[in-house]
This record gives structure tokens, C-alpha cells and sequence, in this order.
């Protein structure tokens, strides 16, 4: 790298990279919380990511996630045996007719298919699992 980059890089305020980091695309896509000792997962999509596998996990650790048998299998079987993982990103496309929403939905419809994760195959109790 070089020197003008690293000054050009300190000179950005503050205020400078919390509008890039809120502005730069966050990626849309699958996710499941599963737990290790069981096999069960929690399906869930958002068209950012980062939110909800945060969340999730937040809410576990201070035990009031609103999924009553997650929380309880995570209080029984610890941390540890609870892997939180991104399935699959949205590839966006360079087309004018490009939704990111319904691309998102087809996701969200190949992966409920394949790993069918309701009663005591998952956590999941209704098919929409699209998150904020």
C-alpha cells in the first residue's frame, strides 16, 4: 500500500466511515443457527445478514431468544454445541429487472426444501423465515 493511500485513509473523519460502512451493500442470503448435539437448525433469510445472526445469538446468551426450544436446548447443551452460519449470499445480478427481494425468496424456498427444519427436524415453526 502505499504512503499517499494510508494518509489519504487517516484523513477520513470518523463521520466519514460510518457512512460508508451504512452505505456499502450488505449481503442478503440464508442462514441457520444449528445445534451440534442434535442436528436441529433454525432456518432463517434477511436481506442483511449481519443483523439477524447477531441478534440470534445475543439473544441466546442472555436466554430470552422468543424460539422457546432453541433457548432451551441451548441452555441445556451449552454454547459451544451452537454453530451460526451463512448457507448461502444472494448473488446479485447487473440487470435492470434484478429484484434482490425475490431472489432472496427463491433462497429461502430451495433451502426450507432441502432441510425441512420444523418439529424435530428444526426449530422453525411456520415456512416464512424472512427476518428484518
Amino acid at each position: 500500500m502505499s504512503n499517499r493511500k494510508l494518509s489519504d485513509d487517516r484523513m477520513k473523519s470518523k463521520q466519514d466511515i460510518k457512512r460508508e460502512y451504512r452505505e456499502r451493500q450488505k449481503p442478503a442470503g440464508v442462514f441457520q443457527v444449528k445445534n451440534m448435539a442434535n442436528g436441529k437448525a433454525l432456518l432463517g433469510s434477511s436481506l442483511n445478514l449481519e443483523g439477524p445472526l447477531n441478534s440470534h445469538k445475543f439473544m441466546l446468551t442472555i436466554g430470552k431468544h422468543r424460539n422457546e426450544a432453541l433457548q432451551k436446548d441451548w441452555d441445556t447443551f451449552g454454547e459451544d454445541k451452537f454453530v451460526f452460519e451463512i448457507l448461502e449470499v444472494v448473488k446479485v445480478k447487473d440487470d435492470p429487472n434484478f429484484n434482490l427481494a425475490d431472489e432472496l425468496t427463491l433462497l429461502e424456498q430451495i433451502w426450507i426444501e432441502k432441510l425441512q427444519p420444523f418439529s424435530e427436524r428444526g426449530y422453525n415453526v411456520e415456512r416464512n423465515i424472512r427476518q428484518a
